[in-house]
């Protein structure tokens, strides 16, 4: 980019709407891994299944598009104070990626007949989740920054 040339504006997100999200989704990751390790296991590979695919949902269309975002902007966000400041959209999105990839090879082996390995990505998952909703800790922005510092990965 040349320096007579201003950088796009990249639109930010506001910060509690991942958090707001994050804790949806370690609620109903809670629930999948009780009921998993409770034995109840189409019960928990069905819902483990619906989050994967709202985690692959936010993953393609973008985090601002999560449908517990939706949720959050036109309940929530409008009770509430502006953000002091905007975030880029990008780590959280790869957080919901590599989510979907954890909810994912859970539903995948599920299917296969281990049935163990449900609860055990939904509670692997909920960990995450709990951090950014409880601590505002994003494990998955964590990773993505790290992997653009070393370079593995494009910022765009």
């Amino acid at each position: 980019m040349s320096p007579t040339t201003p950088e796009r504006a990249r639109p930010g997100i506001d910060p509690r709407g991942p958090r707001f999200t994050a804790a949806i989704t370690a609620a109903l990751l809670l629930v999948t891994a009780v009921l998993g390790f409770g034995g109840l296991d189409l019960a928990a590979l069905l819902l483990l299944t619906a989050i994967a695919a709202v985690f692959a949902w936010s993953a393609v269309a973008g985090v601002a598009r999560n449908p517990f975002g939706l949720v959050f902007r036109a309940l929530v966000r409008p009770r509430l104070a502006p953000p002091s400041e905007l975030e880029d959209p990008r780590p959280p999105t790869f957080a919901q990626l590599v989510g979907f990839l954890v909810t994912g090879a859970g539903v995948v082996l599920g299917l296969l007949g281990v049935t163990a390995a449900v609860p055990i990505a939904a509670a692997l998952a909920f960990i995450a989740a709990f951090l950014n909703a409880a601590f505002g800790f994003c494990l998955g922005c964590q990773l993505y920054l790290l992997l653009v510092r070393a370079r593995v990965i494009r910022a765009a």
